[in-house]
């Protein structure tokens, strides 16, 4: 099977809708890329599929090959830039390849409806983990999953339990808000893991506070801590807490490169320009340089405030995972 390819397998979960599972697997490949590593995203949340839109590839169309379909490509893999080619400070690694599945690509518009019954689902489910071609010696395959614990989740767990092995199965990222109730329904998920018997690799929480894109100031809109203190209780590691930043929101829909008012503070780290007192416009009539607009998405992103905070989540992942590895 393809997967025979893939070196670790990592599922983004969560109970709840809403709280920004695709948000979460986008900046993750992204970081898994900007750290060397070759990354596919297979987005399997049929009815709303929004993987192509975060990757700004929504035009894209799979092709075919003797044996299955070939990913959309999203970046080949990139030398490091040079200090004269990054707006960053910050030594540069080479970028790894990333590229998508998702049934998106395949419907003829976006705003087609998915009307299938459980059947047809799963049937779906299984033809994109068995007859998707990824390429040789992919180091990470991120799977983004629809809400809950439905007939999609069911054949996927069933699929990849058939047909990996222990050590490619690295486990699930959950997703949660801190809001109570988002709480509630994501404690589902993680007692589906426990009974499927998926590791769960650590909890996200998402929406932890709102960077205002005028001042320097990070309110917690819908409180924070509820994420941790849900780790604590089922004995799972907590990755840390993701705020809402409506730069990343522009990086994604018009693909303008992050800037921020001097004094912006995220998790104790200066995000903000230091020549540079007000952010730029994002309007319509705003003026947006040439520099915010170049370049790839992934290249971009470095600029984000929430790079950073995912530098780490990754860093560990990744070396949770490669530990697990080593001693089985």
């Amino acid at each position: 099977m393809p997967l025979d390819t893939v070196k670790n397998i990592v599922l983004v979960l969560s109970g709840k809708g809403g709280v920004g599972k695709s948000s979460i697997t986008t900046q993750l490949a992204l970081t898994l890329s900007l750290q060397g590593h070759s990354v596919g995203v297979l987005d399997i949340d049929l009815t709303g599929p929004s993987i192509p839109r975060f990757f700004g590839i929504e035009d894209s169309k799979v092709r075919q090959a003797p044996g299955g379909w070939i990913p959309v490509p999203v970046h080949d893999a990139q030398a490091p830039l040079s200090p004269r080619d990054s707006t960053t400070t910050t030594a540069q690694n080479s970028i790894g390849a990333l590229s998508c599945m998702s049934l998106g690509f395949i419907l003829s518009s976006r705003s087609d409806a998915v009307i299938w019954r459980g059947p047809k689902k799963t049937a779906m489910v299984r033809q994109f983990l068995s007859d998707v071609l990824w390429p040789d010696n992919l180091d990470y395959l991120l799977i983004d999953t629809p809400p809950g614990t439905s007939d999609e989740h069911i054949s996927l767990l069933e699929t990849l339990l058939k047909t990996c092995t222990p050590s490619q199965l690295s486990g699930a990222v959950v997703v949660t808000t801190p809001q109570a109730i988002s709480i509630s329904d994501v404690k589902k998920e993680l007692n589906f893991c426990k009974k499927v018997g998926l590791r769960v690799l650590g909890v996200v929480e998402n929406m932890a506070g709102f960077i205002c894109p005028n001042c320097s100031e990070c309110t917690n809109v819908f409180s924070k801590g509820g994420g941790e203190i849900m780790a604590k209780e089922f004995e799972v590691p907590f990755l840390g807490s993701i705020p809402i930043d409506p730069a990343f929101v522009y990086l994604i829909e018009e693909g303008i490169r992050p800037v921020y008012p001097q004094g912006t503070v995220i998790a104790g780290k200066e995000v903000g320009s230091q020549d540079q007192e007000k952010p730029t416009s994002f309007s319509a009539n705003g003026h947006v340089s040439k520099e915010q607009t170049s370049g790839l998405l992934v290249d971009k992103y470095r600029s984000c405030s929430l790079s950073p905070l995912f530098d780490g989540i990754v860093s560990t992942l990744v070396t949770d995972i490669a530990s697990r590895r080593a001693v089985s």
